[in-house]
């Protein structure tokens, strides 16, 4: 495995924990300071016409509202992921075994070790309960 599979690999297992235990410090510590992401979730929380967030300080505010907005059906079922060592997907489908869940697929682009760009495309059972909220 090469180091960039292990900073795959790390990045996927740390990430699931931050946002199991909602810690702030934990989930920012894992992007660049330049790092984006990007997700309808963006206009939504931020109330911008972007998609995007740029940079730590505009990331930790972002990711502060995810944590306290957190919806019912957001759940972290998944079964693994892929990755060729820069680009981290995986996928959180909609049926999971404690019913339906947030539909989204997440791809990370890593640099040195750490997220450069986040993506979060979602689907349309994920994009009903954006709707609803």
């Amino acid at each position: 495995m090469t180091a960039n599979s292990t900073d795959a690999e790390r990045i996927y297992r740390l990430w699931d924990e931050a946002l199991g235990n909602k810690n702030l410090e934990a989930a920012l510590a894992l992007y660049a300071p330049d790092a984006s992401i990007e997700s309808p979730l963006v206009q939504h929380l931020m109330q911008t016409r972007d998609g995007i967030v740029r940079g730590r300080d505009t990331l930790r505010e972002f990711i502060t509202r995810v944590f306290r907005t957190n919806p019912p059906q957001r759940r972290r079922f998944k079964q693994g992921f892929f990755s060729d060592g820069r680009v981290l997907t995986w996928e959180y489908p909609r049926q999971s075994p404690d019913g339906d869940q947030m539909d989204l697929v997440e791809i990370m682009e890593i640099e040195n070790g750490l997220i450069q760009r986040h993506r979060v495309y979602w689907g349309w059972y994920a994009l009903n309960v954006l709707r609803e909220s």
